[in-house]
């Protein structure tokens, strides 16, 4: 057990592994990590299961099943990801026991959907479906099209994690919708209690991006402003947060039984080699969140990470001067954000099509 770890966890940080595959589960490595590394949670996409299926000998007997069953490679993609999911749904179900917020493993609809509310929501109901576990959430994006599926989600008493945030503005969309659907599920009779959701708010991604106009801008102001654009932005997120849920509004709602949808920072891996590893924890440290680590984070967490308190909350006055500093010197965030969003669709939609290659590949030589 990691003391660094165990110190992040009792600040109210839920630590969530941004990775998943059948080898993780079958080998004991998953349910290690929930013993010995504090893990209560298990985000997926498109590019870790692209990963999974490309190296994993695991998989192969699924494979040759599926194609003597005559799948195609779409059924295929569906029953391999699914199957993968419901087992870590079922290893993580005794810390969803012990608090339901936690224990849960997330999984995308198909990315190629995100710009079509219909598909988003059937897709969603199928995966809801088939793997038929009380922990699982669903990833919907945070795409204009994304807005009212993931109401209707919610609505159905379907738990949601909201993906590929960049935006403030967009994340008060999300918070919108998220009560509207419970306001919709209260309407129809479901039991609110059993509705849980996150709003991935991601983050190194935007200093990636800012990062990269500031060294072309190149001026000593440009270049002390390096690293500040991501933290800033969730701290400014976090103030959002707080104020949706301590409305009157939400405040209905969590009598009949709702709970908050907490934020979740994502994309918490370090980018640039200039910062320390553990940058994105530590700066983000505030209860009530979920920060979701790729394993090398995690590691480095528990080799020498720093819980230095409440990192966040009060911070807002902060971060708004830093994003006046960033349009003194030439930084249009807006546009930033834009980029951003439009960057993480299509970088899962090349992993979702990668996935899929893979995945016929395998079952064309199931059937040679």
């Amino acid at each position: 057990m990691s003391e660094r770890l165990q110190a992040l966890a009792d600040a109210g940080v839920s630590i969530w592994l941004d990775d998943l595959s059948r080898e993780r589960i079958e080998s004991g490595n998953l349910t290690d990590l929930v013993k010995d590394r504090n893990v209560v949670g298990v985000t997926t996409n498109p590019t870790i299961f692209a990963a999974a299926l490309a190296d994993g000998e695991r998989y192969d007997d699924q494979v040759r099943r599926l194609a003597a069953d005559g799948a195609d490679v779409s059924e295929a993609t569906f029953e391999l990801t699914t199957e993968d999911v419901r087992n870590a749904c079922d290893l993580l179900l005794p810390v969803y026991q012990d608090d339901p917020k936690d224990g849960r493993v997330s999984i995308e609809v198909d990315p190629f959907l995100a710009h079509d509310t219909d598909g988003t929501v059937k897709s969603a109901q199928d995966l809801w479906t088939a793997v038929d576990r009380p922990n699982l959430l669903v990833k919907i994006p945070a795409t204009e099209a994304g807005l009212p599926a993931i109401r209707a989600a919610i609505g159905q008493g379907i738990s949601v994690n909201v993906t590929l945030i960049f935006s403030n503005e967009r994340y008060r969309k999300v918070m919108d919708a998220y009560l509207d659907g419970l306001e919709d599920a209260k309407a129809a009779g479901v039991d609110l209690s059993s509705i849980q959701s996150v709003a991935s708010f991601f983050v190194s991604r935007v200093d990636t991006e800012v990062d990269k106009r500031l060294d072309a801008i190149g001026t000593d102001e440009a270049d002390a402003l390096r690293g500040e654009a991501a933290v800033a932005n969730a701290r400014l997120a976090y103030a959002a947060y707080e104020e949706v849920f301590g409305s009157e509004r939400f405040a209905a709602l969590r009598e009949a039984g709702a709970h908050a949808q907490r934020p979740l920072w994502a994309s918490t891996g370090v980018k640039d080699e200039r910062y320390p590893d553990t940058k994105y924890v530590t700066d983000l440290v505030v209860a009530d969140t979920v920060n979701t680590m790729p394993e090398k984070t995690l590691e480095a967490f528990a080799d020498h990470g720093e819980v230095q308190g409440d990192q966040v909350t009060g911070r807002a006055t902060d971060a708004e001067a830093v994003f006046a500093r960033l349009a003194d010197v030439g930084i249009d965030f807006d546009d930033v954000l834009l980029v951003l969003e439009n960057e993480g669709v299509e970088k899962f939609e090349k992993s979702w099509q990668e996935l899929v290659d893979t995945i016929q590949g395998q079952l064309d030589k199931a059937r040679s």
